[in-house]
């Protein structure tokens, strides 16, 4: 399996190759702040990678600002009326709540 993402401490970079430069790219995902690194080589990528989150954490902290994250753990999604109702219903029969049955539904759909 080839995984062209890059994880750490809750942050995600991409992994691009520039074949003219020989050059390997990528950037932060879900940031607002456009935090790119560059490498020769996978190993190096990773670790530039590693040292752009370790130092856009220590100037977020430096500069006393809360660093963006990626993922809030908020999500806002649309069913539509006719599934949310059913939603409801299913959560109230089974006496849990909404965010319960979504998330259940989710961890059967993404499981590794």
């Amino acid at each position: 399996m080839t995984v062209n993402m890059l994880r750490y401490k809750g942050y995600e970079g991409s992994v691009d190759c520039d074949f003219s430069d020989n050059l390997l790219t990528g950037r932060v995902l879900g940031v607002r702040c456009g935090l790119v690194y560059e490498a020769q080589t996978l190993i190096e990528l990773q670790k530039a990678f590693h040292q752009t989150v370790d130092d856009y954490l220590a100037y977020c902290k430096n500069e006393n600002i809360s660093p963006e994250k990626p993922f809030s753990g908020n999500l806002n999604i649309r069913l539509g009326s006719e599934r949310h109702q059913a939603l409801a219903a299913y959560a109230r029969k089974h006496g849990i709540k909404i965010n319960d049955v979504i998330r259940s539904a989710i961890d059967r759909f993404v499981q590794e």
